[in-house]
């Protein structure tokens, strides 16, 4: 089922890639060995190449910014990566072919991470495996003295290296799965930048707020949102909780996922079932039916009753486009429970991290 904006494909326009200090002739190179080629649409611009998807290659593949469906064309997830960014209607800019092409293998990483990340699901707890990180009240869980970040991260959110699912946050889960895929790249390609990424994780953990400015870009705003179905590999979403009673419980008033491709959501806490975007918008409108209020007064949510609540609405059908046409609304303004749905106006994404264009300021601590 498809629930489209009110925009129409010949209103949403590429804005796509602008590559600077790269002549065209290696512009169409670099796409070419990736198997794009036809319906590319290339043009100088004063020391640098604009590249994006022809309007006439959209239509068929990608309308209205559409990148969901761009799996089922392309022949690998870096062709995938690309494809999304080209028909994107926030313009990608990178200071040269290196820039991008880290900038792709960096998304993929966070994809494939993503993919192998299965977690336990405890709002009111937190854990790591204590061989590689121990908790300080501060600096939050850090580095154990002599161990590798990467190993670290790979232990904390992939349980076939310990063996176990630990306890996290959707939000901080996300961060670990970004950084893990930044901290891969810059081990290869930007040593002296890994090794700084390794010291400053010895002695504090960039969280929240302060990940989101060191480490990320934005995209989209609530007064010109992305399309409701452009997405790029790689980038973070947040779904909201639009039910403001629901929204009440700690844990659910929203949640954060990595879009992995393939039209697909990350699930963190049932790996094998990746969400689509109709499933996800239909689990988070479902809260507000597994709320309970326990002997103390407090609200917690019954899974069980979310699960069983979703299953009966897929064999519903007018029910379910219902809730889908209310679901897949872009958002109202924080604080405010209206006629908003549960579709953020933005994504985030990764900053460069190209020894040549390296974005990333780290903070002394």
């Amino acid at each position: 089922m498809h629930i489209s904006q009110k925009a129409t494909s010949h209103s949403t326009q590429a804005a796509g890639i602008r590559v600077a200090n790269c002549e065209q002739s290696a512009c169409v190179a670099y796409f070419a060995a990736l198997g794009i080629a036809d319906g590319l649409a290339l043009e100088p611009q004063s020391g640098a190449t604009h590249c994006k998807m022809s309007g006439a290659w959209m239509q068929v593949y990608a309308p209205d910014c559409d990148t969901l469906s761009l799996h089922e064309h392309a022949h690998n997830l870096q062709q995938e990566i690309l494809w999304s960014m080209l028909v994107s209607p926030h313009l990608f800019e990178f200071n040269n072919l290196e820039a991008l092409s880290s900038a792709v293998r960096v998304r993929e990483n966070i994809v494939l991470d993503a993919r192998k990340t299965a977690l336990a699901f405890k709002t009111d707890a937190a854990e790591r495996p204590s061989e590689f990180w121990r908790y300080e009240e501060e600096a939050g869980f850090i580095l154990q003295a002599g161990t590798g970040l990467i190993k670290a991260l790979v232990s904390a959110t992939q349980p076939e290296a310990t063996g176990k699912l630990y306890d996290f946050s959707c939000y901080r889960a996300t961060e670990y799965v970004i950084l893990l895929g930044l901290a891969q790249e810059a081990a290869v390609h930007n040593a002296p930048l890994f090794e700084q990424l390794q010291t400053l994780n010895e002695k504090y953990a960039i969280r929240s707020g302060q990940f989101h400015d060191v480490f990320l870009h934005e995209y989209g705003s609530l007064e010109a949102p992305l399309p409701a179905r452009f997405y790029v590999p790689g980038d973070r979403i947040w779904f909201r909780n639009p039910d403001a009673h629901s929204s009440d419980v700690t844990g659910y008033e929203g949640s954060w996922v990595i879009y992995v491709g393939s039209g697909l959501f990350s699930n963190f806490w049932k790996r094998d079932q990746p969400f689509t975007l109709q499933s996800k918008c239909l689990e988070i409108f479902h809260w507000r039916d597994g709320v309970q209020t326990n002997a103390a007064g407090e609200l917690w949510m019954d899974e069980a009753i979310v699960d069983a609540c979703v299953q009966d609405t897929l064999h519903k059908p007018d029910k379910l486009q219902n809730i889908l046409q209310q679901m897949m609304r872009i958002r109202d303004a924080k604080g405010i429970y209206a006629d908003g749905g549960c579709l953020d106006a933005t994504r985030e994404y990764p900053k460069q991290i190209d020894p040549s264009a390296c974005e990333l300021s780290l903070p002394k601590i």
